[in-house]
């Protein structure tokens, strides 16, 4: 954790105190990550993460620095359990018999109005 001088609130100490906080997380080095939870966790990073696999989190919204730094470390935390849930494969499914029946009945309704449009057979 580094600690820079953040903007927003704090008043005059805002330009005396350094409260806010950068995290940062080496998670394409991390051996306590799993290989699949890193792929997800950088995935889900995006841009906050850097071409060595670093993440950073910046945290500024608070006054104090212990604040910040607990922010930090929960975003830290709501993002690794995130990336701990894998996402369900999708099973293609087929469309049921009833559903194909309905759909060429309707185009057959469809095909035989559309022919009662045109020119009348001269007969």
């Amino acid at each position: 954790m580094t600690f820079v001088r953040a903007s927003g609130p704090g008043g005059q100490n805002v330009n005396k105190v350094s409260t806010a906080v950068q995290l940062r997380f080496d998670a394409g080095q991390s051996r306590s990550l799993p290989e699949d939870v890193r792929q997800r966790l950088l995935a889900l990073a995006g841009n906050r993460v850097t071409q060595d696999g670093v993440l950073i989190i910046t945290s500024r919204v608070h006054r104090t620095q212990e604040a910040n730094r607990a922010e930090a470390r929960a975003r830290l935390n709501e993002l690794i359990a995130r990336a701990e849930v894998a996402p369900k494969s999708r099973r293609p499914s087929r469309p049921t018999l009833g559903s194909k029946v309905r759909r060429l009945t309707a185009k057959a309704k469809r095909s035989s109005s559309k022919k009662l449009r045109g020119r009348a057979d001269e007969d």
